[in-house]
């Protein structure tokens, strides 16, 4: 039997190469999430309580504009009054020249109202636009009590311009305005914005302690510089800036203390020229009769001067 001829098998085609399969790539969004010390789950949570916070948020914006927080905060107080939570006591506290009828008159209008509704702040706000008061304490004492304690400011002198005389304090604070003669033993500043400057004044009486106790007041002269009034009626006319306003009334403390200037005939001294001193002696109502102590007292009043403009030279 003859043989039939086997067909020889196909060949395969060789397959060529597969193209390079993509890696899909980590977002950066991705890398961060794997590096937090969170799971996914945890992640997912904190998102939803922050949106549910932010419509939360959202709503109580919406409610208070439309006036809902407003009418539940009302019934809130009234309900908080009919428990006994309303003011039926204001003691006041502190006030000694402050005017006592303004404070009640402002303090006593919360009476009755409902605790919740009072406002410290503004009670407060509006104390302190008395010049007397130099700041007030205001507290809720439950159940019934506001109380209001008043710190005054203290008078520190007298301020005179164009013959009006006002109370001030040591930072010029104009407290309230009197009539000449009603200042005490208070020092008098006299000028224009003299008040303004009382600060800087103190600062310069504090170079000469020992002098300070002596001075009467003073003058603020062409807004630029002071002229001194002692207890003893003396005048010392000090110069221009706060540096050579300081070590001219030094060297005067100085004087005083070996020459004892205060206290005698002489009613006037200039220090604002550097190095030279000027002062005046009081008119003398009688004439002097003896001739020997006119001239024993005149050469005295020449050392002095010598002396004087020695020391400042």
């Amino acid at each position: 039997m003859a043989g039939v001829a086997r067909k020889a098998p196909a060949k395969r085609k060789a397959k060529g190469p597969s193209p390079r399969q993509r890696v899909p790539q980590a977002s950066w969004v991705d890398m961060l999430m794997r590096m937090l010390p969170f799971s996914e789950r945890e992640l997912q949570r904190v998102f939803t309580w922050i949106i549910l916070a932010a419509l939360t948020l959202l709503a109580f914006v919406a409610a208070q504009y439309a006036g809902l927080t407003a009418v539940a905060y009302q019934q809130y107080a009234a309900l908080a009054a009919k428990a006994g939570f309303q003011v039926k006591s204001v003691p006041v506290t502190g006030m000694e020249r402050v005017d006592q009828l303004k404070v009640y008159q402002l303090v006593l209008a919360e009476k009755d109202r409902a605790m919740p509704l009072v406002d410290i702040e503004k009670i407060r706000a509006d104390l302190l636009q008395y010049g007397w008061i130099k700041d007030a304490r205001v507290s809720r004492q439950l159940p019934d009590t506001l109380a209001i304690e008043i710190i005054e400011r203290k008078p520190a002198a007298i301020w005179q311009r164009n013959g009006k005389y006002s109370l001030i304090d040591a930072n010029g604070i104009v407290l309230a305005n009197v009539r000449a003669g009603e200042g005490g033993d208070l020092p008098t500043l006299n000028g224009n914005d003299a008040n303004a400057h009382i600060v800087a004044l103190n600062a310069l009486l504090d170079n000469a302690s020992a002098l300070k106790s002596q001075v009467s007041g003073a003058s603020w002269i062409g807004n630029r510089r002071w002229d001194l009034q002692f207890q003893s009626g003396e005048t010392l006319a000090l110069p221009e800036g706060e540096a050579e306003a300081a070590k001219a009334l030094l060297n005067f403390a100085r004087l005083d203390g070996v020459h004892r200037l205060l206290g005698r005939d002489l009613i006037h001294f200039d220090l604002r020229d550097p190095n030279r001193a000027y002062f005046r002696k009081a008119p003398k109502a009688e004439a002097v009769k003896v001739e020997s102590n006119e001239n024993a007292e005149n050469k005295e009043n020449n050392e002095i001067t010598s002396k004087i403009n020695g020391l400042t030279a």
